[in-house]
């Protein structure tokens, strides 16, 4: 075998023998037919590195193709032409015309979870491709640039660059409806201020889980927003009128903005440097901008006076980006732990027992309500943020900095994360009030977990009932929840997730009617991410948004007479890439206008899965139990940790999991383990498990039944979309494939009667070794759970008809195969050559043992690191020393360890480096990472 196709062809081979013998693995066959090739020298790593590039090409097209399938068509023309059709279809007067477009069809949150597997340039070559019109080509493949650091100002940036090109889109649009508007009501067009979108992010001001974050980065970072889009509306008004007189104003409001960011951008731990800086941002100055109305007031009334239909349509673009974004690229969302509140709020209201407040309690919620009805506001400043030690006022205390001296109009949402109690808001609101802020903050509860999510209902009631919550959102204007499907989507399965989110969803719209809050919006953030595993349906653009906010629950808030704001997260190096250039923002906020997540028919007739609740509630119960079974399953825990994180690529700045030593990685608990690298093990060890898995189970015994509920149902039907999409990428058998690299007998029987005789002793040693390990039998009883699972899911799944075709899935899937089984030759050829390693003695606590397992776990730079310390090449020597006394020792050439690092400690290196690219080749054919 020379060539990938020769591969590709080799895995079909292999598979056809499935017929003969069930229990055949052609995966790791090929995987052990490569390993003889490398082992053999007949191929060498540099003939991999040649396979792995072939195959990263086709990965990176076959990205490119999804992305261009999602939001197609992408040439400008046709979205502007198309935008325009829809809205001269439409049969609006002006009233409903305002209604519709004057309210955000969607917020979009660009969040920085850790998903930048992507180099800029490759990111930019997929980009590029899929919007462009012709054929997906290798102009997507282009020589890997270096890895950038993925620091948090790197997300941010880049978090900053896809802001920029949605909110040019959006311009787009907005210029759309004016010219829709001024047409066809030319006597009351100058009324309508258009607001499709609006854009937010939480890079730099997620406080969750990472400490690693400084107050003065926080304000930096909105300082940089602010000079950003001060200089965007510059160049707008100057391509409008050179000569406007709003740019004498302008101008040195953006050079300001400019130089406070600078002086932000410095490390202020210093009291001195920080007296400076907030010194000058506090100071009287002319050119201090902290609010756009009057900019807003002015360019209006141009508009509505001047006589240039095109000239007005431009002013009430701007004015309109103006309204949408204040004084930044877009609203910011800051998000803690419902435990830093806590401890927070305890040390506030400690009256000699305040540690044993109990906030679960209705005494806590009677003591916070009269305690935030009875306090008075304090004032602050940078002095008061610079010495506060608990992170949760230290939040509140840098949004009551930027509303006083960034941004005075711009709301600042507050997430709340595992918010389990409503005293948690009480605690929240407390603080917005105490600093002066209650009017501007929305306090957003975020349910994810399954105590959260089973819970949430009963939450919802007792904090809307709360007179103090009530007047407070009546001041906001919204009630503000959030649901999140990364770790919901992890403890509970993403099917089971997705079912108790609605639920949840439904409940809000209840409570609010209940409670007398339907003059007020619901703003439900959904937080999911671009793959599968972590809420966002693979399909299409309609399911992505109707899969977090159903048609169900939209309808619930529609006939409660209760305006809805969807809002979703464009996660990180993945979510990027729906705007990462004009063409694809244009085209994907453009899908979304024609979608119109905000709103939803209400005659339609109901929806099965929702009427036979006695098959669906069991339905759901049955997934929710089978994800569960797994979550507690020391079977599933060890396969999934059996590498620990080794397979995966740094893709963020936060980190994916607490540090541990050698002893802690064997017993590592998924729950050490962040959302998004679970999901990205599972990738790539070859079964998306919180997805597939339990659907085929819960039907089992009453497959008709189920398979027609599901057929009749549109939910139902957009359920099992996500299941086939999952079920075409995974293979049972490579995650059997996995454990027999720990099979001692493989080991024993590879040079059995005389193949591979080279290899007699590495072999007996690893045999020897992996006698006592527990991951062979680990990745085989988990796989004989995911295959019986999986034929009752190919059981029910013949029962229901297939909207769309997946046989275009089958190259995709075969390309995965290669890979993988690329992948184990890698990992036995590393696994070889460090038992060949001559043993050395234990230093600094560290054995060859230690190293063996650290290669077996893949903590391999750590290995290497031990291992060249074991066995330097650069040493000194004696003709390094000028002495006048002679020597005769050493008496022979000393030619150190060169050998030992030539053809054991590189390869091993090397390889591991390929198994990386590999990573990303099966995220990138997965369509995302993790």
């Amino acid at each position: 075998m020379k060539t990938v196709g020769e591969l590709l062809d080799r895995l079909q081979e292999l598979r056809e023998r499935t017929n003969e013998t069930p229990l055949f693995n052609p995966v790791f066959q090929l995987s052990l037919d490569l390993s003889r090739l490398l082992e053999s020298g007949e191929r060498s790593l540099e003939d991999f590195e040649n396979w792995i590039s072939e195959l990263e090409c086709d990965a990176l097209q076959s990205r490119a193709a999804q992305l261009r399938r999602l939001v197609q068509p992408v040439k400008p023309e046709e979205n502007t032409s198309g935008f325009t059709a829809m809205l001269t279809e439409a049969s609006d007067d002006l009233a409903t015309f305002r209604q519709r477009w004057e309210n955000p069809q969607l917020h979009a949150v660009f969040t920085a979870h850790p998903t930048f597997l992507l180099t800029p340039q490759e990111s930019e070559a997929v980009a590029t491709n899929a919007a462009m019109g012709g054929d997906i080509d290798e102009s997507a493949c282009p020589v890997p640039g270096e890895r950038p650091a993925v620091t948090l100002r790197y997300e941010h940036d880049r978090a900053m660059q896809a802001i920029a090109q949605a909110a040019g889109a959006r311009d787009r649009l907005v210029s759309l409806l004016l010219e829709k508007a001024q047409k066809s009501w030319p006597e009351g067009w100058q009324k309508f201020s258009p607001l499709p979108f609006r854009f937010a992010s939480w890079v730099g001001y997620d406080m969750d889980g990472r400490t690693d974050i400084k107050w003065f980065d926080s304000i930096g970072f909105r300082l940089s927003e602010k000079a950003q889009r001060l200089q965007r509306y510059l160049v707008s008004l100057e391509q409008i009128d050179s000569d406007h007189p709003l740019l004498r104003e302008l101008r040195p409001a953006t050079a300001y903005a400019q130089e406070r960011a600078q002086d932000f951008s410095a490390d202020l731990s210093d009291p001195a440097a920080l007296s400076v800086a907030a010194n000058r941002l506090t100071a009287t100055d002319p050119r201090k901008l902290l609010s756009l109305s009057s900019y807003i007031d002015r360019l209006e009334e141009e508009a509505n006076t001047t006589s240039d239909g095109p000239r007005a349509i431009k002013l009430k673009t701007l004015s309109a980006a103006m309204r949408a974004d204040g004084l930044g690229m877009g609203w910011v969302h800051f998000r803690v732990n419902a435990k830093q509140l806590h401890n927070a709020i305890r040390r506030r209201l400690d009256d000699g027992h305040g540690s044993e407040l109990d906030l679960s309690s209705k005494g806590a919620i009677a003591r916070l309500r009269k305690a935030v009805e009875e306090l008075k506001p304090l004032r602050t400043n940078f002095g008061s943020l610079a010495i506060e030690s608990s992170t949760a006022i230290r939040q509140f205390l840098v949004m009551a900095q930027i509303l006083h001296h960034v941004d005075a109009d711009a709301p600042i949402r507050m997430l709340i994360a595992e918010c389990e109690e409503p005293a948690t808001i009480l605690a929240a609101l407390y603080f917005a009030r105490l600093f002066g802020v209650d009017d501007k903050v929305d306090v957003s509860p975020l349910f994810e977990t399954e105590t959260a999510l089973e819970h949430g209902g009963r939450f919802l009631d007792a904090l809307l009932a709360e007179p103090v919550y009530q007047n407070y959102v009546r001041k906001r204007g919204r009630v503000s929840i959030q649901t999140g499907f990364s770790d919901a989507g992890r403890f509970v399965g993403q099917i089971p997730a997705s079912l108790a989110i609605e639920r949840l969803q439904g409940r809000l719209a209840d409570a609010m009617k209940e409670n007398g809050l339907t003059d007020v919006a619901a703003l439900i953030f959904n937080t999911h991410g671009e793959s599968m595993g972590r809420g966002a349906h693979p399909e299409s653009f309609e399911d992505r948004l109707a899969w977090p906010l159903s048609p169900w629950a939209r309808r619930r808030f529609v006939r409660a007479g209760i305006r809805l704001e969807p809002e979703v997260s464009f996660q990180g190096g993945d979510g990027y890439m729906f705007f990462a250039n004009p063409e694809l923002a244009l085209a994907s906020l453009t899908r979304i206008a024609e979608i119109r997540p905000a709103e939803t028919e209400t005659d339609l007739p109901p929806d099965p899965f929702y009427r036979r609740t006695d098959l669906s509630l069991d339905f759901y119960r049955a997934i929710r139990d089978h994800q569960h079974d797994h979550l507690e399953s020391r079977t599933y825990s060890r396969a999934v940790t059996a590498f620990g994180l080794g397979m995966l690529n740094s893709t963020g700045s936060r980190v994916s999991r607490r540090q541990s030593d050698l002893s802690a990685d064997r017993e590592m608990s998924l729950r050490q383990i962040r959302a998004i690298p679970h999901n990205s093990i599972l990738q790539q060890l070859g079964y998306p498990v919180n997805v597939i898995s339990g659907i085929g189970s819960a039907a089992d015994g009453k497959y008709e039944e189920v398979a027609q509920l599901l057929s009749s149902s549109e939910r139902g039907k957009q359920l099992i979309r996500l299941a086939r999409a999952a079920n075409s990428l995974a293979s049972v058998k490579t995650v059997a494939a996995y454990g027999e690299l720990f099979n001692s007998a493989y080991w024993a029987s590879r040079p059995y009667r005389g193949t591979e005789s080279y290899l007699s002793e590495p072999c007996e040693a690893l045999s020897e070794y992996l006698v006592k390990d527990d991951r062979m039998g680990v990745f085989r009883r988990l796989a004989s759970r995911l295959r019986v699972d999986a034929l009752k899911l190919h059981r029910l799944l013949e029962l229901i008809p297939t909207e769309t075709s997946l046989a275009d899935r089958e190259p995709v899937r075969r390309a995965i195969g290669v890979l993988q089984a690329v992948r184990l030759a890698l990992f036995q050829h590393m696994f070889i050559r460090v038992v060949s390693i001559p043993a050395f003695s234990r230093a600094n606590d560290i054995s060859r043992e230690d190293v063996l397992e650290m290669v077996f776990t893949l903590r391999v730079d750590d290995a290497l690191a031990q291992l060249r310390r074991a066995f330097p090449t650069e040493f000194p020597r004696i003709e390094d020393f000028d002495l006048t006394e002679p020597t005769d020792y050493p008496d022979g050439d000393d030619a150190g360890y060169d050998a030992i690092r030539r053809d054991y400690i590189d390869p091993i290196d090397q390889a591991y480096a390929l198994s990386r690219r590999i990573t990303t080749a099966i995220a990138n054919e997965f369509g995302a990472h993790g």
